[in-house]
């Protein structure tokens, strides 16, 4: 079972996504910052992240790039959401597989994970 990062400090985004994804068979573990989204990162080693762009601590960019520059994870999925700064995201499409705005549809975000992971069912 893949499992799927979501570091977000909306912690509603966060779970209705997450139901969303566990719903289709993945295992989604969560974190609030950057900061903590590396922590999480290093523990439980996911298959793909899923990270906002405006947190406090550390931005989605600069958490993208601090997944880059680690060997382990420098090839590791990313997607990004974002409510005023996807251009921001689209402009480094070395750091994001797919950028998502706010609101986004949760069915389309599914489908992009089910073509980065498989099915998880």
């Amino acid at each position: 079972m893949a499992t799927i990062l979501i570091v977000d400090d909306e912690y509603l985004i966060a779970d209705i996504l997450g139901y969303a994804l566990e719903d289709e068979g993945y295992m989604v573990v969560k974190a609030s910052n950057g900061r903590r989204g590396l922590e999480v990162l290093d523990r439980e080693r996911p298959a793909l992240v899923i990270t906002d762009f405006m947190m406090p601590l550390m931005d989605g960019v600069e958490f993208a790039r601090a997944i880059r520059s680690r060997p382990a994870t420098a090839d590791l999925p990313i997607l990004l959401m974002s409510g005023a700064h996807g251009s921001i995201g689209r402009a480094t499409p070395d750091l994001f597989e797919d950028v998502f705005d706010k609101p986004f549809e949760v069915d389309q975000i599914i489908a992009r994970v089910r073509e980065l992971l498989g099915s998880a069912i």
